[in-house]
């Protein structure tokens, strides 16, 4: 499909695609407010309600940064059969999301973080979620929406968070499905499956979970130390394509032996989370269309970076994007080599 000549076509050509994610799913909750004063209770602010507001989040995140980007997300993931499960629900379809790959059971709660904000700041995080791997039934519910979904996706995201959808099991299961099919699947990993997704098409960690998942431990800087680690991974996952983000250093991608470090933009950051949902995004619509790895990188870095600069969890602007990709050549210099 590498028929692209410029990057008007990438992006048109983004329209057409359709990616399967599938991985931990979540409710982004904030309660924004003001804080004056110190209460009489205990050494904590008092913070006075403004505005409340619920978000989708986690692997949902990167099914709104598909959509941003104008490929059509299709969502596979177990939730509770909680309220908030169903207010889950109803922002997917408010945001016009299919929720046919959603297994809702009565035996897990629905995940959901509550930010408290005051003063453009975060005071306090609340979680309630729980994290042990899901029952056979619930497994066997997942794949079967899994193989519903396969064989209308271009490529698969595997979105972890450690919150118990995946499995060594239906990692490896997964996995092989999409191999015999022929579609790449891209995954952002957490530490506890770090090493279960052999075969994948590329794996993108950021450089701490790549320390924690090959147990490992190198001064930031020891580009040396850092490529014999990414060199390792290649091997131990069987897979020649990996995605490192380096936070403000930019992003490391390697392709075999080839090798590329692209630098991070200027940015005034405001906050990071969700930045590397739409990096995962951007990615696996580039690994799709067979671009190069390089422009991936780049591309994806450029989003990331963009996220960055507003407060909470939101999906990429995607006419900014191409306006900054424009500006920066991106096409031109790094779409050279194919992948």
């Amino acid at each position: 499909m590498n028929q692209h000549t410029n990057l008007e076509d990438i992006f048109s050509a983004f329209d057409r695609l359709t990616v399967l994610i599938v991985g931990d799913v979540m409710i982004d909750s904030y309660l924004w407010g003001k804080s004056t004063r110190i209460s009489p209770e205990a050494p904590v602010p008092i913070v006075n309600v403004v505005k409340r507001e619920k978000r989708l989040g986690g692997a949902a995140n990167v099914a709104l940064n598909v959509q941003a980007m104008g490929a059509t997300p299709l969502l596979c993931s177990v939730i509770g059969d909680d309220p908030d499960g169903g207010d889950f629900l109803r922002l997917m379809e408010e945001r016009t999301l299919s929720t046919e790959g959603i297994v809702q059971s009565p035996e897990r709660v629905t995940t959901i973080k509550h930010r408290i904000i005051a003063g453009g700041q975060q005071l306090l995080r609340v979680d309630a979620e729980i994290e042990h791997n899901l029952t056979d039934y619930e497994e066997r519910y997942l794949e079967e929406h899994y193989l519903k979904l396969l064989d209308k996706a271009d490529v698969i995201v595997f979105e972890d968070y450690d919150k118990g959808v995946f499995s060594e099991q239906n990692i490896a299961r997964f996995i092989q499905l999409a191999n015999e099919r022929g579609i790449p699947s891209v995954v952002d990993p957490k530490k506890k499956n770090f090493l279960s997704y052999k075969g994948c098409t590329l794996f993108k960690p950021n450089l701490k979970e790549l320390k924690e998942g090959l147990k490992v431990d190198f001064a930031d800087e020891n580009l040396h130390a850092f490529e014999e680690a990414v060199a390792q991974l290649q091997k131990r996952l069987e897979t020649k394509q990996v995605l490192v983000t380096l936070s403000e250093r930019g992003v490391f991608v390697a392709d075999g032996e080839a090798k590329t470090y692209i630098p991070a933009h200027r940015r005034s950051i405001s906050d990071v989370s969700g930045a590397g949902d739409t990096v995962i995004s951007i990615a696996a619509l580039c690994m799709a269309l067979k671009t190069s790895l390089p422009f991936m990188a780049g591309l994806s870095n450029l989003g990331g970076g963009l996220v960055c600069e507003q407060v909470g969890v939101v999906p990429v602007d995607r006419a900014r994007l191409f306006e900054e990709a424009k500006e920066n050549r991106l096409y031109e210099t790094h779409e050279h080599r194919t992948a």
